[in-house]
């Protein structure tokens, strides 16, 4: 599939999913951009990047000290390619994916670590 359907299919499920979230935790994610990145693209740039990622948060959480600087800003990235990869080209299962991915990246925002996001089922 092509990657503007996929970033136009992650665009809505990840919509849908902020507007399920209860107001305060909607509200929080507010201040932490969401981006879609083909990680193809991306692994050339920054060869630290584990390249089977399906979404990284990077920044500081919300129970950091606030960003001093553009580096400190919260982003979440959600690689778009590796997740349709993972999903082998099943279209429920990527909308899932990105769903459960985009959560478990928020979790990070919210100051939550791997094993608390994985307690809510996000791992």
């Amino acid at each position: 599939m092509r990657y503007e359907r996929l970033q136009s299919i992650a665009t809505s499920v990840v919509k849908s999913t902020l507007s399920a979230l209860p107001e305060e935790i909607r509200d929080e994610a507010g201040a932490c951009r969401i981006e879609f990145c083909e990680m193809d693209a991306l692994i050339d740039i920054d060869e630290d990047l584990d390249p089977d990622l399906l979404g990284l948060f990077e920044g500081n959480a919300r129970c950091d000290p606030l960003p001093q600087s553009p580096d400190e800003m919260p982003r979440i990235r959600l690689f778009l390619d590796n997740i349709w990869d993972e999903c082998r080209g099943d279209l429920a299962t990527y909308k899932h994916e990105v769903r459960i991915t985009f959560l478990h990246e928020l979790g990070h925002y919210l100051g939550l670590d791997e094993d608390q996001v994985a307690e809510l089922g996000l791992a």
